[in-house]
């Protein structure tokens, strides 16, 4: 039984130890019917440092549907993975251990990056069991693991054999500061200031000139072209010319292409391999020449003659103030443009030519489109995010990475004729750097050195495999197919995900997944948005404004933090709020209290009791109850928290505590009641159970306490309606009544165990008349269905100054002084005051319903009440 204060720290982690230790939410697999299987395809996050309270908020609302699901029968499977490979990972190893990945051979660094990301793994574990996240321990996955680099070369050997994969020669999206190629989903725009640089470039053999305006004059060594719009007449005669190019010396064409902007600087520009897209398909169009002048760490290469080893930035100066020198810069001037940078680190991306290996998307995105229609959508607005992402594809999906932590490319290629030879599937994972090829020679040419591939795949080229990784797909040598092993958990009933990787992980999930079985990988997407701080911005290291989860949960319940996450519509960014998390404290009081309360008075509660008997307010309340079930299961399913946290907590606390049990306790304690207590601890074990999915700790003990000893609430029956029928309106009504009276009382200061003389109820309350007279001690009510003797009495007028002004001007406060007199009329629904008329857009008349006869009146919504004492 419940006994003194609630102690949630006490609560809830007792409870977190025994939910792990007796794997509370295992998934039973083929131990239960497979057809009950739900699949959470959980994000992986990324090991990069400390879970922050995004990722608390995220796994939140995912434990919100496991839970449901599992008390409505289902087999929940809840995995969880650690994103251990990639970029983030071995930045976080290279700062932790003060070193570089180059300096390592490759498995010597990845030893070292797995020891650094086991300490965050096992941090990150603790914490999501401190959150009581219901997740199944023994379902945990990390994506560097051998078990699923095996899996990402079988998907990579699958593409290829398929002709899904290319490798190409090819102008590639690179950040210098990670010295990697990535891809566009990688990338973001990022507002930054700049200069636009008037040059003029000389006509070969002409005494002409012309201008080029460029944000970028460090680029003027890879020119390669100067392009003109064919509809830019003032401009034309330049077309079929040769410039050359200002301090380098360069000569290049002049030529016509649709793809200038002639609103942009003077409409002529110069291609440069390469400054940008455009760039890049100018070269591809108009067979250019090649010249790269800034290397992968973005310094400027020996095509820069004298600038050769300068960084980018410290090349534009440089050759700004010599362009400047000799004449041909003839205007600088500020501005603010847009720049695709690399996500991850914020540095300014440059093309650079690279040998890259593709995953083709452009000739699919159609497919790909409606393969996301075939999914439900929470919220289905987020759908558009998806669409418009398809929609602006550029590239093909560019899966090279020139890092050490990652999963290498299961590939060697022959050092004369550069054949492809690819890992035998039986031999993966292998790491071509430090394995032998499967062949002694090309098949090919027969050439007997093979050189192995160095890089290593995208770190979203593995993550995107998830629901492959847990469903267990894998090549069965004996059929020589590829197999899922759980098919009962394929496609994934859900995927829950933030609305910030809807391009990156949802995408590429849906690419590869669909490439490789034919089939969407999920039913339905579930997006949650942003933790945003209190002045609503986004939480940020660099601001300094970013909350731990353990600071949270060291001054708030766990269960008041689950509160609170469940008080955004799903989709929607959500502020951090302590006034949210400390509603979510006084909801656990209350809870705890009204609990205690209800243990005392149904001890001898009997189990069963026949419907038919029961009191017309008992049987009120559960069939209200039976509406509120139908109404947040419905939410629950909709992936609509908040609406079904709202509804809970209001019923619970207002109709429940502050009207029925106030009821119930009296008639319980006033003798024996069977009908009440019956219905105090059927109400009660209900709302155990609603409770349950957000407040997971307080509903396990309070169950625990009350009810069942042996078994958890969150494998307990998802509370189904009664389906009886009472008069709900009649019950509602009577409620009010009840409320209006103690208000009475209050405003009397009368105490709550006053008696009142005589109550008049002027509403329908048929049924529950004794009720109301024994919790508010009326000595003697009557109900009527007619209205009392009131009247309407008119308290003010209140005048539209906006257009009483204009209209009348000095004789305003004449109107003023004559209704203060009551001095006035209203004829056909004008009012005459001083001598002029308001038409009625000008005012608007007070009216009080004022009771007329003996006793006072007091008022329940509809309801008029005449108290005579």
């Amino acid at each position: 039984m419940p006994s003194g204060e609630y102690d949630p720290e006490t609560v809830e982690s007792k409870w977190q130890d025994r939910w792990v230790d007796e794997d509370t939410y295992a998934y039973r697999g083929e131990s239960v019917d497979p057809d009950t299987a739900f699949s959470i395809d959980s994000p992986p996050p990324t090991v990069s440092g400390s879970l922050h309270w995004g990722h608390v908020y995220g796994f939140t609302l995912q434990d919100f549907v496991a839970r449901f699901e599992r008390m409505r029968g289902r087999d929940v499977f809840f995995p969880f993975g650690y994103d251990d490979n990639g970029i983030a990972s071995e930045r976080l190893a290279e700062d932790e251990l003060d070193v570089r990945h180059q300096d390592y051979e490759r498995r010597e660094f990845q030893r070292m990056c797995r020891e650094v990301c086991e300490e965050y793994e096992s941090e990150f574990t603790e914490k999501m069991q401190n959150l009581g996240i219901s997740i199944d321990w023994d379902e945990t996955y990390q994506t560097i693991s051998p078990e699923v680099q095996r899996i990402s070369q079988l998907s990579f050997i699958d593409l290829y054999e398929r002709g899904r994969e290319y490798r190409q020669r090819a102008p590639a999206i690179w950040c210098p500061e990670c010295e990697t190629a990535i891809s566009q989903v990688e990338t973001e725009d990022d507002e930054q200031d700049s200069h636009f640089h008037d040059i003029e470039f000389d006509v070969v053999g002409e005494d002409e000139s012309f201008v080029i305006a460029t944000t970028r004059p460090e680029l003027l060594p890879a020119c390669v072209a100067v392009f003109v719009h064919p509809d830019d007449d003032e401009n034309q005669y330049l077309v079929g010319e040769t410039a050359e190019i200002p301090l380098f010396g360069q000569e290049v064409p002049v030529i016509a292409d649709e793809r200038v902007d002639m609103e942009t600087g003077s409409g002529v520009v110069m291609c440069c391999t390469f400054g940008d897209q455009t760039d890049i398909e100018w070269y591809q169009a108009h067979d250019l020449d090649l010249r790269i002048a800034i290397d992968e760490s973005g310094t400027l290469t020996d095509v820069a003659g004298e600038y050769e080893g300068l960084s980018s930035e410290e090349a534009r100066e440089a050759i700004v103030e010599d362009l400047d020198e000799e004449g041909s810069l003839l205007d600088r001037r500020a501005i603010t443009h847009t720049v695709n940078v690399h996500e991850r680190c914020g540095t300014s991306v440059e093309f650079l030519v690279k040998d890259q290996w593709y995953i083709e998307l452009l000739d699919k995105t159609d497919e790909y489109l409606e393969a996301g229609r075939q999914m439900d959508w929470y919220p289905e607005k987020m759908f558009t995010r998806y669409k418009n992402w398809i929609e602006g594809l550029q590239w093909d999906w560019s899966i090279s990475r020139q890092r050490s932590s990652g999963i290498p490319f299961p590939v060697w290629y022959c050092d004369d004729c550069e054949h492809v030879v690819v890992a035998e599937r039986e031999d993966l994972p292998v790491d071509p750097l430090s394995d032998d090829p499967p062949v002694a020679s090309c098949p090919e040419c027969g050439h007997d050195e093979l050189v192995p591939e160095d890089d290593v795949f995208d770190t979203w080229a593995t993550s995107s495999l998830t629901p492959l990784v847990n469903a267990g797909w894998d090549w069965n040598g004996e059929t020589g197919e590829m197999e899922i092993a759980r098919p009962n958990l394929y496609p994934f009933d859900v995927r829950p995900q933030g609305h910030d990787i809807i391009s990156f992980w949802l995408f590429h999930t849906v690419v590869k997944c669909y490439e490789h079985t034919g089939e969407v990988p999920f039913d339905s997407v579930m997006i949650n948005g942003m933790v945003l701080d209190e002045n609503r911005e986004k939480m940020s290291k660099s601001k300094g404004n970013i909350v731990a989860p353990d600071e949270v949960v060291s001054k708030y319940p766990v269960d008041a933090a689950r509160y609170w996450a469940a008080g955004s519509a799903v989709g929607d960014d959500l502020p951090y709020s302590e006034k949210g998390l400390r509603a979510g404290e006084k909801l656990l009081r209350k809870l705890w209290n009204a609990s205690k309360l209800v243990e005392s008075l149904t001890e001898d509660a009997p189990e069963e009791f026949d419907h038919d008997d029961l009191r017309q307010i008992d049987r009120w309340l559960l069939t209200s109850l039976d509406r509120e079930i139908e109404f947040v299961t419905e939410k629950f399913e909709n992936r609509e928290f908040s609406k079904a946290r709202d509804r809970v907590r209001s019923f619970f606390w207002h109709t429940f505590c502050d009207d029925y049990l106030e009821i119930a306790k009296q008639r319980v304690r006033d003798g024996d009641d069977p009908s009440a207590a019956y219905t105090l601890q059927t109400a009660h074990r209900r709302f155990v159970k609603l409770f349950a999915p957000v407040l997971a700790h307080a509903t396990e003990e309070l169950w625990h306490d009350m009810y069942d000893d042996e078994s958890s609430v969150h494998r307990a029956s998802w509370p189904e309606p009664l389906g009886l029928d009472a008069d709900v309106a009649a019950g509602e009504t009577a409620m009010d009544v009840v409320g209006a009276l103690r208000k009475y009382k209050s405003d009397n200061q009368l105490s709550m165990n006053a008696d009142l003389d005589t109550v008049e109820v002027y509403g329908n309350v048929a049924g529950f008349e004794d009720d109301i007279s024994r919790v508010m001690h009326v000595e003697s009510l009557d109900a009527f269905d007619e209205d009392p003797d009131v009247e309407s009495v008119v308290t003010g007028v209140d005048l539209d100054y906006s257009l009483v002004g204009p209209e009348f001007g000095s004789r305003v406060s004449d109107i003023e002084s004559a209704i203060a007199q009551d001095d006035y009329e209203v004829v056909d629904g004008e009012l005459h005051a001083a001598g002029v008329e308001l038409h009625a857009e000008m005012f608007e008349i007070n009216e009080e319903r004022r009771y007329t006869g003996d006793g006072e009146m007091v008022e329940a919504g509809e309801t008029a009440i005449v108290v005579r004492n």
